[in-house]
């Protein structure tokens, strides 16, 4: 591994308080290429992460923050900069699951509007509310480097009760490619990542049978999807901006999606 692939960067990563999900690996992977690592969740099992990685030598810090709060946000970026001085890199992981929240998911005809109103607050908010604070800081620096964990849900496929979830996720997509556009001659890139049946903690039973479904006939892991939110923060990706890159196994090619043996 390169140590010195982000050297001197300074890398902000949302959602990284699972030791099984996307973000912590996210940060694993570009720590260990030479970034400085700013993590945040909303637990305090956010401090263990970050000793995990501190223990892999990679310099880090860690912030709990309820990022559907603006002001807690405010507080979050303010305090990154105090403590790196910059924010090179962000990456946007939160969403889905809250640790101690309702995560219900009903069909529209059964959804209250609360739960429309805490989902698409918790999916696409959240990734609204620190890209705005930390875009003055990266068009300041004329660099930047944005990418968004969507998801293959709502952009592309759906399920039941992934109503609110799946608009969130498409949101994020054309909320992602204006912006790129509008920051494109200020050093700043923007791309998303579409996970699709990845083996994280969060990973409920009836998904892990599905991903036995795809082409690989297998989940995702973090670490693949962390290998390109890696690439995308990269200054390897430096002409690639406003972009979806589909993270799922092929699934998203084939029709039939049951046991093989009936179909093939």
């Amino acid at each position: 591994m390169d140590k010195t692939r982000f050297q001197n960067r300074v890398c902000l990563i949302t959602g990284a308080g699972s030791e099984a999900g996307i973000g912590f690996a996210a940060a694993q992977t570009i720590g260990l290429a030479g970034a400085q690592i700013a993590i945040t969740s909303t637990t305090n099992r956010i401090e263990q992460r970050a000793s995990s990685l501190r223990f892999q030598g990679i310099k880090t810090n860690a912030y709990i923050t309820d990022l559907m709060d603006r002001v807690q946000v405010r507080h979050l970026v303010e305090s990154v900069l105090a403590d790196f001085g910059r924010i090179d890199i962000l990456i946007n992981n939160a969403g889905m699951v809250q640790v101690g929240q309702d995560d219900s998911s009903s069909e529209m005809a059964e959804m209250a509007f609360t739960e429309w109103d805490t989902s698409i607050a918790r999916n696409l908010h959240t990734c609204f509310n620190v890209t705005r604070t930390v875009l003055p800081i990266m068009i300041n620096q004329q660099y930047g480097r944005i990418v968004n964990v969507s998801s293959v849900t709502g952009p592309l496929v759906s399920n039941p009760g992934s109503t609110s979830y799946g608009a969130a996720k498409a949101a994020m997509i054309g909320m992602s490619r204006s912006l790129a556009i509008e920051v494109a001659t200020k050093g700043i890139i923007v791309n998303n990542v579409l996970p699709g049946w990845i083996g994280t903690g969060s990973q409920a039973p009836e998904e892990a049978i599905a991903a036995q479904y795809t082409p690989m006939k297998r989940a995702g892991t973090p670490g693949e999807v962390a290998d390109l939110i890696a690439y995308l923060a990269s200054d390897e990706a430096t002409y690639i901006t406003g972009q979806e890159f589909i993270v799922d196994g092929g699934n998203c090619l084939q029709e039939y999606k049951g046991p093989i043996e009936l179909y093939y």
